[in-house]
């Protein structure tokens, strides 16, 4: 009842007959939101949301607080959104993400920016200040005292460090 060989049917209401988009044969509604489980699950169905749900766990528990300048040196009009309506700082820093706030219109709970290398290097490319000239090898770049990253083209790949004083959550 509610499933078809190789189909999980969200239950609703039933009516006898009744084939829907999602291919189950006797779901009146087929996958629709708030609309509960079919209790009758395969056995390898319920080890595979048992697995999914794990590995879900386990990705929110191995989630590392973002530092204070990745955090901080993001432009506000740059974030995107890491959370959703009401999370709360804490939620915010155990799913891996950077929360502010004090700039309204914009989300609170924001993915930060990527880690490159020293916390003096972590900053908006857009904040970048050439250190060097095209073609710099990152050894040259060290020997400047600069940043070097050259995963994004077009950009300075050596760059001035900024210092961490001004990074805060």
């Amino acid at each position: 009842m509610g499933r078809e060989k190789g189909h999980l049917c969200l239950l609703s209401k039933q009516r006898e007959g009744d084939k829907t988009a999602s291919g189950c044969g006797n779901c009146a509604f087929g996958r629709w939101p708030g609309v509960q489980l079919s209790t009758d699950m395969e056995p390898h169905s319920i080890r595979l949301l048992a697995v999914v749900l794990v590995l879900g766990l386990c990705a929110l528990a191995g989630a590392k607080k973002p530092s204070a300048c990745q955090c901080s040196r993001m432009n506000p009009q740059n974030r995107k959104n890491c959370g959703f309506p009401g999370i709360t700082s804490e939620q915010c820093f155990a799913a891996g993400c950077c929360f502010d706030s004090r700039v309204p219109g914009v989300p609170w709970c924001f993915t930060p920016l990527p880690q490159q290398g020293p916390e003096e290097c972590v900053m908006e490319v857009s904040d970048r200040r050439d250190c060097g000239y095209p073609g710099i090898s990152p050894e040259e770049c060290a020997v400047r005292n600069c940043c070097f990253s050259d995963t994004i083209p077009q950009v300075p790949w050596c760059f001035f460090p900024r210092p961490v004083q001004d990074c805060h959550y």
